[in-house]
């Protein structure tokens, strides 16, 4: 379920423009979750579009609602928590500048 529910969030995020979609499968690597959705946005506004966009697909789709949302008001790093997906919604910048793709870089799954 958790895969198919990063799917939906991929979908979402590419019907806003996200840029740099990457899926990870954290499964045994972390104890957060099992899968971690990372996309980028050019600005705040488009950040905040990305993720209500991955929001009503996940509750339309997914019939799931996030636990949390972080970091919607100024929408520089947005975190979306769906139990075993986390969803991270940046701005280009803050991504490079903590790069948590590469955390675990042998982890990327094929969307």
């Amino acid at each position: 379920m958790s895969l198919d529910l990063a799917r939906i969030a991929a979908e979402a995020a590419k019907t806003k423009k996200a840029s740099d979609i990457v899926l990870q499968g954290l499964a045994g690597k972390s104890d957060l979750c099992d899968f971690q959705l990372i996309c980028s946005g050019e600005n705040d506004r488009q950040t905040r579009a990305i993720a209500e966009s991955i929001a009503d697909a996940c509750k339309v789709q997914g019939n799931i609602r996030p636990a949390a949302i972080e970091g919607a008001q100024t929408g520089q790093w947005i975190l979306m928590d769906y139990g075993n997906l986390m969803v991270h919604v940046f701005l280009r910048d803050i991504r490079n500048y903590y790069a948590i793709e590469s955390l675990w870089p042998d982890s990327m799954v094929e969307l």
